[in-house]
């Protein structure tokens, strides 16, 4: 009988020429695994290809739920956001999808998973870090490491290769951007995005929404709730996560949010230059940092700054499936015991402009912040205050003169 090994499985051209490529190597059974965390359209026709491609069976695994609830939204409440710009789309998914594919792998009675993420990029490592957490015994085949079997270069080569083993599929040899889409994002690359000197082909490029001087004319009003860190409706609809993130991304699409153009610092080194189309996300990060603004207390949002950023290099790293992950995302769950309320803001021309947030657990107190302050607080108080606060610095300038002072 022969040995099992588990695709991830796209069913673009690196994953459709990797089934052949695995039967004529390693004389394995391929079975393919298409993981849905919400790619649309993406995942049509995928069975007829997957077949007609040389696999003996494929899984489509619809994940959208659970990509939203066990890893969008522990992100979100961390407000973890990579070297101050990336949302984390594609880090996010990829320890779902490696832990999917386990979970296949036992079900057959697999020996190995393959992936097709290049030697370059980030995803070789999420999708190898997630496997060795959850399955330290199977074995990973990475084709486009392996330059001494996998000797496919180019599409062209890809598309050849296919076609000697009979496989005529609808692929295009023509040079397209890089993309990898969901339901939080899209991302970007190749083109004319490789210089970061050329300005990004907008017209061209956009999936989800239009740029800002495309977006209508007049803002437009939303409002949404939130309960312990969960949102929990728009507009007055009630919905689950995963209806939140499609309506807000209807939204900010609509209005040329969340377009975000970076250079970022890969894991293995290198800069890499791509656009990024979060509008849903960007609109739901927002709306839960205004509500945050209000319930928690100075000491606690300093702190949890730097777990969101500890956090966001986490997720970007691979390292989903560790104890640190778990012990980051426990503090953080502690935190939006009281993040309950409701968050209005304006959508206009790539903005997200506050239009008032409430909450019953709310620290900020009118009598406080005004002018005419209540009882809580007495004026003369401060001077005692800055005193003591200001010691280390006053001590600190009488030694400096002092010792100026000696020099002469």
């Amino acid at each position: 009988m022969k040995e099992k090994v588990i695709l991830a499985y796209s069913g673009g051209l690196d994953t459709t020429a990797i089934i052949p490529w695995l039967k004529e190597h390693f004389d394995y059974e391929v079975i393919c695994c298409c993981i849905d965390c919400g790619q649309g359209n993406e995942l049509d026709g995928l069975e007829e290809r997957a077949k007609l491609s040389g696999a003996s069976k494929l899984y489509i695994e619809d994940l959208v739920d659970d990509f939203c609830d066990n890893y969008i939204i522990p992100c979100v409440q961390a407000g973890a956001v990579y070297e101050n710009k990336y949302l984390l789309g594609t880090s996010m998914a990829r320890p779902a999808i490696a832990k999917r594919l386990v979970e296949i792998a036992r079900k057959e009675g697999a020996t190995a998973i393959c992936h097709g993420a290049t030697g370059k990029g980030n995803d070789q490592i999420r999708f190898e870090l997630g496997i060795k957490a959850l399955a330290p015994d199977l074995k990973i085949i990475a084709p486009w490491r392996m330059t001494d079997v996998w000797t496919m270069q180019s599409r062209e080569d890809e598309i050849e290769y296919c076609r000697q083993h009979g496989i005529n599929l609808p692929f295009s040899a023509d040079s397209s951007y890089s993309r990898d889409r969901n339901l939080w994002h899209i991302s970007h690359e190749g083109l004319e995005l490789e210089d970061p000197a050329n300005e990004p082909n907008y017209d061209h490029l956009l999936v989800l929404g239009v740029t800002p001087e495309k977006a209508p004319e007049e803002g437009e009003y939303v409002t949404m709730t939130f309960e312990k860190g969960i949102p929990t409706s728009v507009n007055g609809q009630k919905m689950k996560v995963s209806d939140i993130i499609r309506t807000l991304n209807q939204l900010g699409g609509k209005h040329g949010i969340g377009i975000v153009d970076i250079v970022e610092n890969r894991v293995v080194g290198m800069k890499s230059r791509g656009v990024y189309e979060t509008p849903g996300g960007t609109i739901l990060m927002e709306a839960q940092k205004q509500l945050e603004e209000l319930v928690l207390d100075r000491a606690t949002m300093e702190v949890k700054k730097d777990m969101g950023n500890k956090m966001a290099q986490i997720v970007y790293e691979g390292k989903w499936f560790t104890p640190l992950r778990e012990a980051v995302q426990a503090f953080v769950e502690s935190t939006q015991e009281y993040v309950t309320g409701e968050v209005k803001f304006k959508l206009y021309k790539g903005n997200i402009i506050k239009a008032g947030t409430t909450s019953p657990y709310s620290l900020y107190s009118e009598s406080l912040a005004s002018f005419t302050t209540g009882d809580l607080y007495d004026h003369h108080d401060a001077d005692g205050f800055i005193t003591l606060f200001g010691l280390p610095l006053k001590v600190r300038a009488m030694k400096m003169a002092e010792l100026k002072k000696n020099q002469k």
